[in-house]
């Protein structure tokens, strides 16, 4: 069996979607703009969960996603019956140190290539995206295509 790496500290990077665009923060909301000189985006801290075995298989790497400045995580939850991604106050390392998964924190990352996917573990089938028009926030949807790109490019700083 391969044993996955764990880091035991959050990792930095930023985000891009395909079309180059970044997420910035207006308000508590996590918007996707284009990338311009002036533009500070959101520098994204990420860890993986310490306890992979209680989650399903074969479904990528669960990690906890947040900020790094305000310190936030990104989390699922239902609005109104309807997967929503929101932001919360919440240390990351704290989320790592619980003794279960709190899985409405945690996102299964794929990577293909240069690409990078994030599905809620708590709405499996739901992944965070982008519309493809732009300066929309970044939401969670289940409708993978045209109108919403859930395609990332993760860059993790060194």
């Amino acid at each position: 069996k391969s044993q996955k790496l764990v880091a035991t500290y959050p990792q930095k990077g930023n985000i891009q979607d395909i079309n180059h665009r970044v997420w910035v923060l207006q308000g508590q909301t996590l918007i996707a703009v284009p990338r311009k000189q002036h533009t500070v985006s959101v520098t994204v801290t990420f860890i993986a969960c310490q306890h992979q075995e209680t989650l399903e298989k074969d479904r990528g790497n669960p990690i906890y996603l947040g900020l790094k400045e305000p310190e936030l995580c990104l989390f699922c939850t239902k609005v109104e019956e309807q997967p929503t991604l929101q932001l919360k106050e919440q240390k990351i390392m704290d989320l790592y140190k619980e003794p279960q998964p709190v899985k409405p924190f945690l996102f299964y990352h794929n990577q293909s290539g240069r690409n990078s996917t994030f599905e809620s573990v708590v709405f499996p089938g739901w992944f965070i995206a982008v519309s493809s028009e732009g300066g929309f926030p970044v939401i969670l949807t289940q409708e993978l295509g045209r109108a919403n790109i859930a395609d990332f490019e993760l860059t993790i700083q060194s």
